[in-house]
């Protein structure tokens, strides 16, 4: 019996793959919303404007995020795969690999390395001191156009180091996504200085917003999240 496809071998279109999945398309602020109410639902992110969490930078904040608990919660795991890989399909046409950021974003990116039918590697935060002292690991080409997959963007620093990692590397770097934002200012100025468009499928301002809706903080807490973000260095809490 022979089948007729009329899509390349190496990868399937979004029709397909939402017919497949049974995802609904959302515009970018409705998932913005969406994604922040799923990462309060399973206390990926939590909010302590009176009883700030002290970050491995020595910084006080009232947010907390660990995106890594996304992949303990298959139906949340899939919705945040299939939508990264959207953005990249939509935003990032011209991409040929994709690089998790060690180590939160290494298993998302290979979830969406393959729904996407591309090769993935990851970039670690410093390279190997034995073996082959590898900063990236896997198989790479040189004239690669890779999208990076990061879980999280705070100030930018690692996430831009593993972007410089891969152009070290020889390869072109067409982008970056994210599940989520702190949104600083300074980030948002490295990106741009970096000339690295950044995506991310939720923000600051809309886990604000949805913690609102759900009377997880008060309005009284929004003024206390909104200055944190504006010297987040030198907010005392």
């Amino acid at each position: 019996m022979f089948f007729l496809i009329s899509i390349p071998v190496k990868r399937f279109t979004f029709a397909t793959k939402f017919e497949k999945h049974n995802i609904e398309c959302w515009n970018m602020k409705e998932l913005e919303k969406i994604i922040a109410k799923k990462l309060l639902q399973i206390k990926a992110i939590k909010l302590q404007p009176a009883n700030p969490f002290i970050w491995a930078s020595g910084w006080k904040s009232p947010i907390y995020c660990d995106n890594r608990k996304t992949l303990s919660y298959p139906a949340i795991r899939n919705t945040i795969k299939i939508e990264l890989a959207r953005t990249i399909e939509e935003n990032y046409p011209e991409v040929t690999a994709i690089a998790g950021v060690a180590t939160g974003a290494i298993a998302q990116g290979a979830l969406v390395a393959d729904l996407l039918g591309l090769p993935f590697v990851y970039i670690r935060s410093e390279r190997k001191d034995h073996g082959l002292e590898n900063l990236i690991e896997g198989e790479l080409r040189t004239d690669a156009k890779v999208v990076i997959v990061e879980d999280l963007i705070s100030t930018g620093l690692s996430s831009l180091k593993a972007v410089q990692a891969v152009r070290n590397f020889g390869c072109k770097v067409v982008g970056m996504v994210a599940i989520f934002t702190h949104g600083f200012p300074v980030a948002k100025k490295k990106f741009e200085e970096a000339k690295v468009p950044l995506i991310t499928l939720s923000n600051y301002n809309a886990i604000i917003e949805e913690a609102v809706r759900i009377n997880y903080i008060s309005e009284d807490d929004v003024e206390i999240l909104q200055e944190w973000r504006k010297a987040p260095d030198k907010w005392e809490g």
